[in-house]
């Protein structure tokens, strides 16, 4: 259809359903004045995906995983970018950067590029040399012949900032202000109206994520059943260990849900858990997305010490820490801070963390970003 309207095209490789970071970003483009379009992928598992005020677009691939994925997923973006129209490129990682700087290079359009993480820090590129280089040769190429960059926070910015000598800007993933809404009861949920609720929810429970510890721990939590929520390389670990260690009923597993509702079951939790590992940069310097939902639904954090996890609980004092990822030492905790009155008081504090804390402020750095780059 013709369009007087700028044209804005961001891509990401995920299916779309689930990524908060990207919907927002659409939403901010439009308020920007471009009309968007949104292109990832489509998994036989997929989400369908809500009705939201842009358009989109899923490829559907033979490969799901592995370089013939990201060869033909490239491939695909590279000719949908080629022969549609955009004013504005808007990048989302380095697994979707190739085709956007190409397209942007051939038809003089312009670029934004956002990393979400260290990409070539991720663990499932640890253990291959081969890939890593691959990755990490394509990062080197395209990133300082960037102008517009921007990343998920303070740390990740400044090692980029200090390996390319380019600006990247922190837009954190902050969530949109939870409208007021009628939560359902904990019966209509199925949630246990006499125990405390546990919640791990993420869309990327891999390993490393402390899942697996977590679910062991449960052995020793008292009063209280543990809800995991989401998806992600971990998920048939953790339903064998719910199964070795009989904890059936007390750690439910509920594949990904969309944000409503998953909000059902955030809005009843009694603690909301992070607990990455230290095992690589990555994961060292991430700020997980659930941080912010469990504060913006009044929910105390338990977590790992990582520094920008770290920096926003000390700072906020929602929440507290485990010193390792032992199951008896994650077990001790969660009992200590179920029965304490620290709990509450957590809790109240959240108040005060999401006035400060909220997509509202934190988008108007993008907005900038996005007038300063923009045709």
């Amino acid at each position: 259809m013709f369009t007087t309207k700028k044209i804005a095209i961001v891509s990401v490789i995920n299916d779309l359903a689930t990524d908060q970071r990207v919907n927002k970003t659409c939403k901010v483009l439009m308020e920007c004045g471009f009309e968007v379009v949104l292109v990832g992928r489509k998994l036989p598992n997929s989400l369908p995906l809500p009705l939201w005020p842009f358009k989109s677009h899923r490829f559907k691939l033979l490969f799901t995983k592995g370089p013939l994925f990201y060869f033909f997923f490239d491939l695909r973006l590279f000719f949908f970018l080629l022969f549609k129209k955009a004013d504005l490129l808007f990048a989302n990682d380095l697994d979707t950067l190739l085709p956007n700087y190409l397209i942007s290079r051939l038809k003089k359009t312009k670029l934004i590029y956002d990393s979400h993480e260290l990409f070539c820090e991720v663990p499932e590129l640890a253990n291959s040399s081969f890939k890593k280089s691959i990755w990490l040769g394509l990062e080197k190429w395209i990133l300082p012949r960037l102008t517009s960059c921007v990343t998920v926070n303070e740390s990740i910015a400044d090692i980029y900032n200090k390996k390319y000598k380019i600006g990247f800007q922190v837009i954190r993933n902050i969530p949109e202000t939870i409208p007021t809404f009628q939560a359902s009861s904990k019966l209509q949920l199925g949630l246990p109206e006499n125990k405390k609720i546990i919640l791990l929810q993420g869309a990327g429970i891999n390993m490393d994520r402390g899942a697996e510890e977590l679910v062991e721990a449960m052995k020793g939590v008292e009063n209280a059943v543990l809800y995991i929520i989401g998806s992600g390389d971990s998920w048939p670990i953790l339903e064998k260990l719910v199964k070795k260690w009989n904890l059936e009923g007390r750690v439910i597993l509920i594949a990904k849900l969309p944000k409503e509702q998953l909000l059902q079951y955030t809005s009843h939790a009694d603690l909301g858990i992070s607990i990455d590992k230290n095992t690589n940069l990555n994961y060292y310097y991430s700020l997980p997305n659930k941080i912010f939902d469990y504060i913006h639904s009044g929910v105390p954090v338990l977590a790992s010490h990582l520094p920008e996890v770290e920096r926003i609980v000390k700072d906020y004092g929602v929440g507290d820490f485990i010193e390792n990822h032992q199951p008896l030492i994650i077990a001790a905790k969660i009992n200590q801070l179920l029965a304490s009155p620290l709990l509450e008081q957590y809790r109240m504090n959240t108040v005060k963390a999401k006035t400060e804390l909220n997509w509202t402020n934190e988008k108007q750095r993008l907005k900038k970003i996005i007038e300063e780059t923009g045709p």
